[in-house]
């Protein structure tokens, strides 16, 4: 039984891979491709604005590196333009460095780090503070009910 079992499955398998009456070409290919890519484009939500008020996110350790990089390499370097020779030259020495010379970019990146900390506790408050006239009262869980 097990070998009529196979024997079928393999006729139905071959069978289905022949490309009887299936026309598939160049023009039918690309017509599906644009036909699938408009339906995306149609579904796609707007994007919520971003807060102009909210801080930015802290740079690391490699862009405090990189700032600092860019303006030694524009000094060597007047006549390259290109941001990305920039950012491999920039890569590769950051590659190279040691950890004793990563520590002082570190050290500012993590002061950055918890300057930004502070300054979204202190945004979040804002937020909530904004929010709370429009609710009237807290549950017992501590969450706001609306009016």
């Amino acid at each position: 039984m097990k070998g009529a079992k196979g024997k079928g499955a393999a006729r139905v398998s071959q069978e289905a891979l022949k490309p009887n009456d299936r026309k598939v070409g160049k023009r039918k290919a690309a017509t599906a491709k644009l036909d699938s890519g408009s339906k995306r484009q149609g579904k796609r939500e707007k994007k919520a604005k971003k807060d102009p008020n909210k801080p930015k996110r802290p740079p690391s350790a490699f862009f405090v590196f990189l700032e600092e990089f860019r303006k030694t390499f524009k000094k060597e370097n007047p006549n390259v333009t290109a941001v990305s020779a920039v950012g491999k030259a920039a890569g590769g020495k950051w590659k190279s460095m040691s950890p004793a010379e990563k520590a002082p970019y570190e050290s500012k990146a993590e002061k950055l780090k918890s300057e930004y900390g502070k300054k979204m506790n202190a945004y979040n408050k804002k937020q909530v503070t904004n929010l709370v006239p429009f609710f009237n009262s807290v549950d017992a869980f501590g969450s706001l009910l609306c009016v």
